[in-house]
């Protein structure tokens, strides 16, 4: 291994390049989350000739390989470890995870993914710093088998900046790895997944009379910069870690990657999403609703249709200048968003026509399509101050990014290295400072 990449932890720093992350054992006034799909052995090909051919028949090269993946974990000392693709099927694996993180002072949950599938999640935080509240499984339940942690915690590592003080220190974690979009009405789906996220991050706070906590969504996201994931998350209110941590915008997307997939593509899917208590909230339907209309503006403006070509399309052969609801759904039908079992409900359509019919006379005009269809966008919401306020009000925690790093290095770059066989994905660790700041109501706007 080259000396950029070499790590250096005598208990005090993993160097990563030119990067340092501290180790929260020197470091009390923060704690570092890492998120990682390991690629299980029963999916990682040997063979692309024989695509049969798995690491899993291999245990040398599974037992190798993952030893290795730990090795470099617990180098790091994350007080947060969110893993995909965890091979939950051999107990071999499952009780090697177990004793080297439990032996390193680790608190583990795992969680296999619905119908057999042999892999799953695991997510594991430090007992030095987290009080376990409550932990959380979310099954989906629907295509892809995919399914999600909660782990609601509080922090009790001595925090100085905090010491003596009655501000809250409680954090909600989310692990998930969402369905790989192999065709557009997949792209849908994902979007249904992290919505089902949101909705029961929001039903747990509302059950468990919780005001507004620090939210971390980690995992492999399978969507880019680019993608409706993205935009829906940023509604609201989620900043991108890596993307703060470095400045980057939108424009930026090409800037760093974090997967090489089964196609050879390399794209940015692994996020550690931050929303702070203090941040503004849409109505998550109405950031759903939006995030949906996007689509259809995409797949719209695909067809090369303008906004007056597209009302056009829409209308149909409706005798006013209107949309009706029969016209809405057919060309939801033609721009292949229902019509398969991936498409959407009759519930979410009606939902979508609410939302669209502005006036809730039954009917859309071109005001209502321009305004909630055509300029629909996932806006991002801004920030409300994260200065320490010392009045009477109830303070809480919430987070400063400090730092970000991905490994390999190469990726920060944009490229891929063929020496990297860890996994087909980064490495993505975060480092927050905690940061005191007043506790709003849980009031959605």
């Amino acid at each position: 291994m080259g000396k950029k990449n070499r790590r250096i932890n005598k208990g005090r720093v993993s160097r990563i390049g030119n990067y340092a992350i501290p180790s929260p054992i020197i470091d009390p006034t923060s704690i570092s989350c890492t998120t990682f799909n390991i690629l299980a052995p029963i999916y990682k090909r040997l063979n692309h000739e024989d695509p049969s051919y798995r690491e899993s028949d291999v245990k040398d090269y599974w037992l190798n390989r993952n030893q290795r993946i730990l090795d470099w974990l617990l180098c790091e000392r994350s007080t947060i470890i969110c893993l995909q693709e965890f091979w939950v099927g051999n107990e071999e694996l499952v009780s090697m995870y177990d004793q080297r993180l439990g032996d390193a002072g680790y608190m583990n949950f795992k969680l296999a993914r619905t119908n057999n599938r042999g892999d799953g999640l695991l997510t594991a935080v430090h007992k030095d710093y987290f009080k376990i509240i409550n932990h959380q499984e979310l099954l989906f339940n629907d295509f892809g088998d995919r399914v999600a942690q909660l782990l609601h915690v509080e922090l009790i590592a001595p925090l100085s900046q905090f010491r003596n003080s009655n501000v809250r220190q409680e954090i909600l974690i989310v692990n998930t790895h969402l369905i790989f979009p192999h065709n557009s009405s997949l792209c849908l789906e994902r979007l249904r997944q992290v919505y089902k996220i949101l909705q029961y991050v929001e039903s747990y706070q509302k059950e468990n009379k919780l005001d507004p906590l620090p939210i971390l969504l980690c995992g492999d996201w399978n969507g880019s910069k680019k993608g409706h994931i993205y935009k829906f998350l940023r509604s609201q209110g989620f900043v991108s870690s890596y993307d703060t941590a470095h400045q980057y915008t939108d424009a930026d997307a090409h800037k760093w990657v974090s997967h090489r997939n089964h196609r050879g593509n390399i794209c940015g899917v692994d996020f550690i999403w931050l929303l702070n208590p203090n941040r503004y909230r849409k109505l998550l339907n109405a950031s759903w609703s939006e995030a949906v209309f996007g689509m259809f503006k995409y797949q719209l403006r695909r067809a090369s249709l303008t906004e007056d070509d597209a009302f056009a399309f829409l209308k149909a052969d409706s005798p006013g200048n209107y949309i009706t609801y029969s016209g809405f759904c057919e060309a939801l039908r033609q721009l292949n968003l229902i019509g398969h079992c991936n498409g959407l409900s009759v519930e979410e359509i009606q939902e979508l026509w609410v939302q669209a019919d502005m006036d809730g006379n039954g009917v859309l005009d071109y005001k209502e399509f321009k305004q909630r269809i055509w300029k629909a966008s996932c806006t991002e919401r801004g920030d409300e101050s994260e200065e320490t306020r010392d009045d009477d009000t109830e303070q809480t925690i919430g987070f400063n990014v400090k730092n970000a790093v991905l490994f390999p290095t190469e990726v920060e770059k944009g490229t891929w290295p063929e020496d990297y066989s860890l996994s087909d994905h980064a490495r993505l660790t975060v480092v927050f400072s905690p940061v005191k700041m007043p506790c709003p109501r849980l009031t959605l706007c």
